[in-house]
């Protein structure tokens, strides 16, 4: 059996595979879910103080609307940030295998001998 490093909480959120294997769609539209979901929820948190402001001053469908964009906003912004994310790191195992199996191949290695 081999040991699993132990993340931190945050990086096992985002990201909870080790980087060495090609994701699957499945594990690519989670952690893209994951990454669109965990940032707007957050964005819209942080900004939460500014609607109540707002909602002193303003009609309240213009509260829930601004949260509301925010909200959507943070999900297409950080869903394109995960989906890049999982696209990066699908290279980057393809590039390393490739370079491993150039290494590995039976025609004299990496010096042609």
């Amino acid at each position: 059996m081999q040991n699993q490093p132990r993340y931190s909480l945050l990086r096992r959120i985002l990201f909870p595979y080790s980087g060495r294997e090609l994701l699957t769609p499945r594990q690519g539209l989670l952690v893209i879910a994951s990454w669109a979901l965990f940032f707007a929820v957050v964005l819209s948190l942080c900004s939460f103080p500014f609607y109540l402001l707002v909602a002193a001053h303003a009609h309240h469908h213009i509260t829930i609307l601004f949260f509301l964009l925010a909200f959507l906003a943070g999900v297409v912004i950080f869903g394109v940030l995960g989906w890049l994310v999982v696209a990066m790191n699908n290279r980057a195992v393809r590039i390393i295998q490739r370079h491993q199996a150039a290494e590995t191949s039976t025609n004299g290695g990496r010096y042609g001998s």
